[in-house]
């Protein structure tokens, strides 16, 4: 499985990004989609998941009301829209897949919040 990350960049405090991540070349159904995140000098940390049907989501409570996870199965792609930005959510974000028995890493996309 191939994961395509997108929509990462610089903004200012209080601006928006959206992430995309498109899957392709899957032999399984892809299952539980999500975003994770990994800034200098800490671990990689859950951002949210997101259940196959799309109705059940989860996110850390740092990005709670602030985040939205969501997915087009049509298209095999997940999207987080992230609103209110804060400096300390600067880190490389990673989409993470889970196709059958296998999970999947995207290569990483870089959000910088400037202050």
């Amino acid at each position: 499985v191939q994961l395509v990350e997108s929509g990462g960049g610089l903004v200012q405090a209080g601006g928006s990004l959206r992430l995309s991540c498109a899957a392709f070349g899957s032999s399984f159904s892809i299952n539980s989609m999500g975003w994770y995140r990994q800034a200098p000098g800490k671990q990689r940390e859950l951002v949210a998941t997101i259940t196959s049907g799309g109705g059940t989501t989860n996110y850390a409570d740092s990005v709670k009301g602030r985040f939205t996870i969501s997915r087009d199965n049509a298209v095999n792609t997940m999207y987080l829209q992230m609103n209110s930005l804060k400096p300390e959510d600067t880190a490389v974000y990673y989409c993470n897949v889970k196709a059958g028995p296998f999970r999947y890493w995207g290569q990483g996309t870089q959000v910088t919040v400037s202050t």
